[in-house]
C-alpha cells in the first residue's frame, strides 16, 4: 500500500471515530502494527479526533501517594505489593493537613485535578472518613477537581465519597481479562469492573486505564480499549510499565517509544471523546518523543507518580507551550 493510501486509511479511522463508530479488531491491530514510516500520518489522524473534542487544551493532574506500601495484594508491576522487595517509603494514610498541602501544590503546578491515591486492597471505614474529611475541606477552599483511587469499595463507601465531593474515582483495569491472572491473583478482573460500575452508580466520574508492557499481545491491547469503551469511562490513563527493581516484572522490556505512540493513537480512535491521559512511565518509555504524545492524548500527570519520579513540572509546562498547546484551567 502506498503512502497516500495509508494516509487515507488512517483518516478513515478518524472519520469512523468522529461518526461514533468503533474500529474493528482488525483495524485496531493495523494501528498497532503500522510501520515507522506511517507514524506521522497516523498521529495526524489521531490528532484530528483529539482536536475535534478537546482543541489544543491539555488537562493536568497531580498525584499524592496518600498511603504507601503495606499492601496485601500481589500485583506484579507494583513496588508497594506484598511480593515486592523494592526499596520504597512505607507509611499509613497521610493526615488531613498533608493532604491539604498536596492540594495547594497541585494548584501551584496548574493541575486541575488532584488525585488522592492509597495502597491496599481497599480502604477501611476509618481511612475513608479521613479522605472524605480532607476532600470536603479542599472543596470548600480550592477550585480543584478531586479524584480518589483507594482500591475496591465496600457497600456505602462509594456513596460516602460522592457525598464528600469526590468528582472522579480511578480503578484501572490494568490489563486484559485473559492476561489478568498472570499479573495478580489476590483479586479478579471482574472485581475491578464491578468497582467501576459502582462508582458510576453514585454519580462519580469513572476513571479506568491500562498498563502497557506486561506481556500482553497486540490483540489484548485492542481488547482493553474495547473494554473501556464498553464501560463508558470518562478518563483513561494509559500507563507504560516502569519496570521497578524488586518487583516480579523488573526484567520486562521497555515499551518502544514508537509503539507507545501507536497505542495512544489506538485509544483515541476507539474512545474518541474520552480524556486520554499519558500517564505513568511516559518519561521512561516515550523519552524524547513525549511531545508527540499530545497529538493523541489530551491529559497528563505533572510531578512524581507513586514511588517513581516524573520530570520537573517546568519541563512539562515548557513542552506544552513548545507544542503550541495550552493548559486547561479547571472550571468547577
Amino acid at each position: 500500500m502506498n503512502t497516500i493510501s495509508l494516509q487515507m486509511e488512517w483518516q478513515s479511522f478518524a472519520q469512523k471515530a468522529l461518526n461514533g463508530e468503533s474500529l474493528t479488531l482488525e483495524e485496531g491491530l493495523a494501528v498497532l502494527e503500522a510501520g515507522n514510516d506511517e507514524l506521522l500520518p497516523l498521529m495526524h489522524a489521531a490528532f484530528s479526533v483529539r482536536k475535534f473534542f478537546y482543541g489544543r487544551k491539555v488537562k493536568l493532574n497531580m498525584i499524592i501517594n496518600a498511603k504507601s506500601g503495606l499492601c496485601p495484594e500481589d500485583c506484579g508491576y507494583c513496588s508497594q505489593s506484598i511480593v515486592s522487595t523494592a526499596s520504597i517509603q512505607k507509611y499509613s494514610l497521610l493526615d488531613k493537613d498533608t493532604l491539604l498541602a498536596g492540594a495547594r501544590e497541585a494548584m501551584a503546578r496548574k493541575a486541575g485535578t488532584y488525585c488522592i491515591v492509597a495502597s491496599g486492597k481497599g480502604p477501611t471505614d476509618k481511612e475513608l472518613e479521613q479522605v472524605a474529611d480532607a476532600v470536603q475541606e479542599i472543596r470548600r477552599t480550592m477550585p480543584l477537581k478531586i479524584c480518589a483511587c483507594l482500591g475496591l469499595l465496600k457497600d456505602g463507601q462509594a456513596e460516602r465519597l460522592a457525598e464528600a465531593g469526590v468528582h472522579r474515582y480511578n480503578h484501572n483495569l490494568n490489563t486484559s481479562k485473559a492476561n489478568y491472572p498472570a499479573i495478580t491473583t489476590t483479586h479478579t478482573y471482574g472485581q475491578r469492573v464491578e468497582t467501576v460500575e459502582k462508582v458510576k452508580a453514585y454519580g462519580m466520574s469513572p476513571c479506568s486505564g491500562v498498563i502497557i508492557g506486561m506481556g500482553e499481545t497486540h490483540q489484548e491491547i485492542v481488547e482493553m480499549a474495547f473494554a473501556l469503551r464498553e464501560l463508558d469511562v470518562d478518563s483513561i490513563p494509559v500507563n507504560f510499565l516502569n519496570a521497578i527493581p524488586g518487583t516480579p516484572l523488573e526484567k520486562a522490556d521497555r515499551v518502544p517509544a514508537l509503539k507507545a505512540l501507536r497505542v495512544l493513537a489506538l485509544f483515541r480512535f476507539i474512545c474518541p471523546s474520552k480524556e486520554i491521559r499519558v500517564a505513568g512511565g511516559r518519561e521512561v518509555n516515550l523519552r524524547t518523543l513525549q511531545p508527540l504524545s499530545l497529538y493523541a492524548a489530551n491529559s497528563l500527570f505533572v510531578g512524581d507518580y507513586l514511588t517513581t519520579a516524573g520530570q520537573h513540572v517546568s519541563e512539562d509546562h515548557q513542552m506544552i507551550e513548545d507544542m503550541g498547546f495550552e493548559i486547561e484551567i479547571s472550571a468547577l
